[in-house]
C-alpha cells in the first residue's frame, strides 16, 4: 500500500497486544493507525480503539495483526487473506502445520507476513540458504519450568519439572513436532524453520531451568559456506512469562516496515 495510512486491526489484548495497540494508538508507528481490537472478552474502556468482531475488522482494516495465539491463525488466517486484508503473524508456531502453511502462502489477495519475534539472525540464515542447503541446525530454548508446563504432561513429568534444581531437558525433536507440544513457548522454533526452509532440518531442545532469570534461545547452524551461532537472552514478560518482553517490539518493528518507515534494516 503506497502513500496511505495502514488501518490496523489487532487480534488479542494480552501481553503482546496491549503494548502493540497502545503504541499504535499513541501514533508511535508513522503510517499506521489502530482501527480496532478483536478479543473474545468484553474489554470496554480498556482499549484505545473500538472493539470489533473479526468480520468488522476485515471491513475496517487493510492489515490484521495476530497477537492471540496459534489458534487464531488456524481459525481465521485463510479467511483474512481471502478478504484481501494483509496478515502479520506473531504466533509462527502455527506454521508447523504444513497444510495450514500451504493454504496461507497460497491464499490471497491479502499477503501474509511473519515477525521474527524473540530471535535474531533469521535474515542471515535466509541469505546463507540461498547459497546452498544448510547442514545441521539446532535450537536450544531454556525457560523457567512453570512456563513449560502443559496439559498433556503426566504427573511424573510435572514432578520432574517442579522439583528441578538445575537445567532439565523437557523434550527434544524437530521444529515440526515441538511447537505443537508447547504452543505458547516455541514460536522461535517455527521462525528458525521458516528461515531455514525445512521443518525437519531444525533440531530443537526445550530445557527447563529454575535459575533462568532470562529466557534464552541459542541457534547454531553450519553449511558449506560457514558456521553461525546466535544467542539471545530476554527478560520474560511480567504479565505472561511464557513470552519475552521484546516480542511486542518485534511486532512493532515489522509494522513499521509494512507501513513504509524509512531507514529500517530489512
Amino acid at each position: 500500500m503506497n502513500g496511505g495510512t495502514r488501518k490496523v486491526g489487532l487480534i488479542g489484548w494480552g501481553a503482546i497486544g496491549r503494548t502493540v495497540g497502545s503504541a499504535l494508538a499513541a501514533g508511535e508507528v508513522p503510517g499506521a493507525e489502530l482501527a480496532g481490537v478483536v478479543d473474545n472478552r468484553p474489554l470496554g474502556d480498556a482499549v484505545p480503539a473500538p472493539q470489533l468482531t473479526v468480520e468488522q475488522a476485515l471491513a475496517a482494516c487493510d492489515l490484521i495483526v495476530e497477537a492471540a495465539g496459534q489458534g487464531v491463525v488456524r481459525a481465521w488466517g485463510e479467511s483474512i487473506l481471502a478478504s484481501g486484508t494483509d496478515l502479520l503473524v506473531a504466533s509462527t508456531g502455527a506454521l508447523t502445520d504444513e497444510d495450514l502453511a500451504k493454504k496461507l502462502l497460497s491464499a490471497g489477495p491479502g499477503r501474509v507476513y511473519f515477525t521474527g519475534g524473540a530471535v535474531g539472525g533469521l535474515d542471515l540464515l535466509q541469505a546463507v540458504r540461498a547459497m546452498g542447503p544448510l547442514g545441521e541446525v539446532t535450537l536450544t530454548t531454556t525457560k523457567l519450568p512453570s512456563t513449560l508446563e502443559q496439559p498433556w504432561m503426566d504427573e511424573e513429568t510435572l514432578a520432574r519439572l517442579r522439583s528441578a534444581t538445575g537445567p532439565v531437558e523437557v523434550m527434544s525433536g524437530t521444529a515440526r513436532d515441538i511447537p505443537a507440544k508447547f504452543p505458547r513457548s516455541t514460536n522461535v522454533a517455527a521462525s528458525v524453520a521458516l528461515a531455514v526452509g525445512d521443518l525437519d532440518a531444525v533440531r530443537v531442545r526445550v530445557v527447563a531451568d529454575p535459575a533462568a532469570a532470562h529466557t534464552s534461545h541459542v541457534v547454531e547452524a553450519s553449511g558449506p559456506h560457514g558456521s553461525y551461532r546466535f544467542e539471545v537472552r530476554h527478560l520474560p514478560d511480567a504479565a505472561n512469562p511464557a513470552t519475552s518482553q521484546v516480542v511486542p517490539y518485534a511486532v512493532l518493528r515489522s509494522l513499521a516496515a509494512l507501513a513504509g518507515r524509512r531507514g529500517l534494516i530489512l
